[in-house]
C-alpha cells in the first residue's frame, strides 16, 4: 500500500538527524526493504533506484522517504542504524533499466516450466511466484505447502536449467492472496493486499463472540481461511458482552428449563426458548438476574415475562394481482398473420390454376370476361324491361281501339280496372324475357357455336342493382264509340 509522506514539506531545525534510510518496493509492491542513502541524494517518490543485491545489484521503485520511514521501521523492528544494512549504489543507467526488463520478461516462461518440473518430480507443493534479481544471478521462488518439502534434487534442476542462484522462500496462504490479489465481499480491494502487514490467528470463537452463524462459505476469504475483518469488532463485542450476567445458559421454570439461544447486544436483550414450544421470549437484562436469584433459592418462575418488541419498520404492502385477461391487444401479431393465411392462400390459388394448363385458363377468362360484360346490362335492366313492357301494352290498346272507341265513360273505367291486374303481371314476365333476350344478344364477338357450348351462367342479382318497381301502365285514351254498338 502507498502511504503518503504528510512530513515532506515540512522543514527541520536539524537537517542531519534527519533519516537517511529509504524504503524501495520490489515486484510492482509484493516486496519491500529498507535501504540506507549514504550519499544523501534526494530521491522523490515513484524513481528508480540501483541497489546491493546477492552478488550483484537491483533496481527497486522508491516508495516512502523521510521521517516516515523512521515510523515504517519501527513498527516493523528494524533497527535503522545497522551496519549490515544494504544501500543504495546509484541511479540505474539504460544498461540496468534493459537488463532489468529482459529478466522480468522471463518470469511467467520460468514459473510454467518449473510448476512442470514439480509435477514431474511429486512434489507437493504450490509456486505461486517467481522473481528474478535484476541482474539475472539470482531467483527467488515463492511456495506453499501444507507439510515440509524435500526439494534438494528440484533445486539442482532448477539451478542447472535456468542457470542462476535458487532461493526457495516458503509462504503462507494468507500471503499467496496477498501477492495474488482480488475483491473481497465488501467490495473492496483485498486487505492483505493494501495495508493489512502482520496476520493474526482468526479462530471460530471470534464468529460467535459476534453472533455469527458458523457457514464457512461466508465466513471464508480468497485464501480460504476465516476472514480478517472478524478480528476488526471483536473487541467492540468483548467490551460489550461485560454487562451480560455469566452462567445464565439455563433458567428454571415451571414449563420447563429455558435455555438461551443468543445475545443482543445493541438492545441489551437475551433470547431463550422453552422445550415445549417453538417460539422465542426474549428477556431484558435486569429479568434474567432476578431469574438467577431466584433459581439460586431453589424456586422456579411461572413466566418469563418477556419483552414486547415494537417494530418501528413500515408494513409492506402486498401487491395485488389484477386479471388482465382480454386486455392485452395483439392486434399486430393477429395482422402479420392474417397476411400470411391470405398470402398462402393467394399462392395455393395460383398453383391450382397453373395445373389446370392454357385451355381451362382462357375457358376462365372468358367465363370473367363474360361476366364482367353482364354486369352494366344487370344494372340498367329493370328500366329497360319497364320500357319494353309499356310500349307492347301500348301496341296492343292500339290494335283493340282499331276504329274508336264507342263505350260510355262509365264502362271504359271498369274495364280499365278489370284490366290493371293482368298488365302489373304482364311486365315482370315480359321483363324476365327481356332480361334473357338481353343475355342472349349482348355485345360478345364470339361465334355462335362457341356461345351454345358455353352458355353463360345465370347471373346473381348486384348487390347495388335495385328490383323493378311496379309502376302504373300510362293510361290509355278510350276509343271512340262505333255505330254499331
Amino acid at each position: 500500500m502507498n502511504v503518503h509522506d504528510w512530513l515532506m514539506n515540512l522543514p527541520f531545525s536539524d537537517p542531519e538527524s534527519s533519516c537517511k534510510v529509504v524504503e524501495v518496493s520490489f515486484n510492482k509492491g509484493s516486496r519491500k526493504e529498507y535501504f540506507r542513502n549514504n550519499s544523501l541524494q534526494y530521491f522523490e517518490k515513484g524513481a528508480y533506484v540501483t541497489v546491493e543485491g546477492v552478488s550483484g545489484f537491483d533496481v527497486g521503485e522508491i516508495s516512502l522517504t523521510g521521517e516516515l520511514v523512521r515510523l515504517q521501521m519501527k513498527k516493523k523492528g528494524v533497527d535503522e542504524f545497522n551496519p549490515d544494512m544494504k544501500r543504495i549504489l546509484r541511479q540505474p543507467s539504460e544498461k540496468d533499466v534493459e537488463l532489468f526488463q529482459q529478466n522480468k520478461a522471463r518470469e511467467p516462461q520460468m514459473l510454467m516450466r518449473c510448476r512442470a518440473i514439480a509435477r514431474q518430480l511429486n512434489i507437493q507443493m504450490k509456486l505461486s511466484e517467481v522473481e528474478i534479481q535484476a541482474d539475472g544471478k539470482k531467483a527467488t521462488f515463492f511456495y506453499t505447502a501444507d507439510d515440509r518439502v524435500d526439494f534438494r534434487e528440484m533445486i539442482k534442476i532448477y539451478a542447472g536449467e535456468f542457470k542462476v542462484k535458487v532461493e526457495m522462500r516458503q509462504i503462507g496462504i494468507r500471503q499467496e492472496a496477498a501477492k495474488v490479489g482480488g475483491i473481497g465481499s465488501c467490495g473492496r480491494e483485498l486487505c492483505c493486499s493494501t495495508w493489512l502487514t502482520d496476520f493474526k490467528s482468526v479462530t471460530t470463537t471470534a464468529a460467535r463472540y459476534q453472533n455469527l452463524s458458523i457457514n464457512q462459505t461466508k465466513l471464508s476469504g480468497q485464501c480460504g481461511r476465516l476472514k480478517c475483518c472478524l478480528n476488526y469488532e471483536l473487541d467492540t463485542y468483548l467490551d460489550a458482552l461485560q454487562q451480560f450476567p455469566d452462567n445464565a445458559d439455563t433458567l428454571e421454570t415451571t414449563r420447563g428449563t429455558a435455555h438461551l439461544i443468543k445475545k443482543d447486544i445493541f438492545k441489551n436483550l437475551m433470547w431463550y426458548v422453552l422445550p415445549d414450544s417453538s417460539k422465542q421470549y426474549p428477556l431484558t437484562i435486569q429479568r434474567v438476574k432476578e431469574i438467577k436469584r431466584l433459581n439460586g433459592r431453589g424456586e422456579k418462575v411461572e413466566e418469563l415475562q418477556a419483552v414486547e418488541l415494537v417494530n418501528n419498520k413500515p408494513k409492506e404492502i402486498e401487491p395485488q394481482f389484477v386479471d388482465v385477461v382480454g386486455q392485452i391487444s395483439l392486434r399486430s401479431l393477429e395482422r402479420g398473420s392474417k397476411r400470411r393465411k391470405e398470402k398462402d392462400h393467394r399462392e395455393q390459388q395460383q398453383q391450382r390454376n397453373d395445373r389446370k394448363g392454357g385451355s381451362g385458363g382462357g375457358h376462365n377468362e372468358r367465363e370473367a370476361k363474360a361476366e364482367r360484360s353482364h354486369e352494366p346490362q344487370q344494372r340498367g335492366g329493370g328500366g329497360g324491361q319497364q320500357r319494353n313492357a309499356g310500349n307492347e301494352q301500348q301496341r296492343q290498346g292500339n290494335n283493340q281501339g282499331g276504329g274508336g272507341n264507342n263505350k260510355p265513360p262509365q264502362q271504359q273505367q271498369q274495364r280499365n280496372q278489370q284490366q290493371k291486374p293482368k298488365q302489373q303481371q304482364q311486365p315482370q314476365r315480359q321483363g324476365g324475357e327481356g332480361n334473357n333476350n338481353q343475355q342472349q344478344g349482348s355485345g360478345n364477338n364470339k361465334p355462335p357455336q362457341q356461345q351454345q357450348k358455353h352458355p353463360p351462367r345465370q347471373q346473381r342479382p348486384h348487390h347495388n342493382q335495385r328490383p323493378p318497381q311496379d309502376k302504373k301502365p300510362p293510361q290509355q285514351t278510350p276509343p271512340p264509340p262505333s255505330d254499331k254498338a
